[in-house]
């Protein structure tokens, strides 16, 4: 009996193994894909042996700079991507190579979540900076700056990065609430329990970068 139980125990197992593959779903990066730009500029490259999609900002003076990813509805679920960012020569000195990924991005683009990386602060000798390395914000109404000062250290966390460097991020999103896990860490390193735009926003997906950054996007799987 307690073999019979141990057989069916990992049948089910390995049901509920294939059942999460079939759901997960790789994204194709590259210009075969329906992409939108938005204040940047891309094209497919080999980068530290990924191909790889870079995107970087095309200097204007707009907050929004993303590429959208027509091809992904998405609510609740998970995003799981390879990324590193990196200043531009041109950048400025507050420049700290911003990377992230936008998510539940409306139709005409005015509203979306977003998670993003500071990469040079993440090894920064200014603890305050590596407080800083990861960071929650909700475009238009809550950028970074207003965040910080009505609710100081709770939108934003320390990870170890390193600019130019590919790093394994994972969002996870069920409603009004999402995490951040970095380098295949089994605890997220950002928890936000309360995503400005509600829990019925939906939308679709974006590679986002900040000012004076350059990019590559590699590796997106995205499971319902």
């Amino acid at each position: 009996m307690k073999i019979r139980t141990l057989i069916l125990l990992q049948v089910f197992f390995l049901l509920f193994v294939n059942l999460v593959q079939a759901q997960k779903k790789m994204i194709p990066l590259n210009s075969g894909a329906d992409l939108v730009p938005l204040n940047v500029k891309y094209s497919e490259k080999e980068y530290l042996g990924k191909k790889s999609m870079e995107v970087f900002d095309a200097g204007s003076d707009a907050d929004l700079k993303l590429l959208k990813i027509v091809n992904t509805p998405f609510k609740n679920g998970t995003i799981e991507i390879n990324l590193a960012g990196s200043t531009m020569a041109s950048a400025s000195e507050t420049a700290r190579g911003f990377v992230g990924i936008a998510f539940r991005i409306n139709d005409d683009n005015s509203k979306y979540e977003c998670i993003y990386l500071r990469p040079t602060n993440g090894r920064a000798n200014d603890q305050v900076r590596r407080n800083h390395s990861v960071q929650y914000i909700s475009y238009p109404d809550y950028p970074w700056e207003r965040l910080r000062k009505e609710f100081p250290e709770k939108y934003e966390s320390y990870v170890d990065l390193e600019p130019g460097v590919w790093t394994k991020v994972k969002i996870v999103v069920e409603g009004d609430k999402t995490k951040l896990y970095v380098h295949d860490s089994a605890q997220p390193c950002l928890i936000v329990n309360d995503l400005k735009m509600g829990p019925d926003a939906e939308g679709k997906i974006g590679l986002w970068v900040g000012p004076g950054t350059i990019a590559h996007f590699a590796d997106l799987y995205v499971t319902p």
